[in-house]
């Protein structure tokens, strides 16, 4: 039986008119300065690297770039409208960092099979993990996307508002 003195009263429950608390506030905001710095880091690595030589090379240094002010909005004014635009930049680059390591990927086998038409199988695919391209690096922009996807799983501003009876 629950102790009667321990039930909270009318006084002590938050007000509908009180911002939403969240007791995760810490790490939350610790994940979205995780995220700024990796996709401010990646960016650059990119530019210096030149990774835009052809059209598509381009796809990740725009949705790296388009990820920024979503990440700031969030921080600086976390509303359902700013945490859907981080969330719709994060599943882009989760969906960009999965084609990146495909084209990686497929770029590697296909210079690979110039080199050395007659390998196939295993021999193929682990030599194209080790090509000249960084076949495994597109991943980041996918981590990036999921640690950001993360920091907006159950977020205070996604709760709908309760009705008092």
């Amino acid at each position: 039986m629950m102790d009667p003195s321990r039930q909270p009263t009318p006084s002590t429950l938050p007000s509908s008119a009180e911002p939403l608390r969240d007791s995760k506030e810490p790490l939350r905001d610790l994940l979205l300065g995780v995220l700024l710095l990796g996709v401010l880091g990646t960016l650059a690595e990119l530019y210096l690297l030149g990774h835009f030589e052809e059209w598509w090379q381009v796809i990740p240094l725009v949705l790296l770039a388009g990820s920024v002010p979503a990440i700031v909005l969030c921080r600086l004014r976390p509303t359902r409208l700013t945490l859907r635009l981080l969330q719709t930049c994060m599943v882009l680059l989760v969906a960009g960092g999965t084609l990146g390591l495909y084209l990686h990927y497929t770029g590697n086998a296909e210079f690979e099979l110039e080199m050395y038409p007659g390998l196939e199988g295993f021999e193929l695919f682990w030599e194209s993990l080790k090509g000249a391209t960084p076949a495994l690096a597109p991943a980041s922009i996918a981590w990036l996307g999921l640690i950001g996807l993360v920091y907006g799983y159950g977020h205070p501003v996604l709760r709908k508002p309760t009705r008092e009876t």
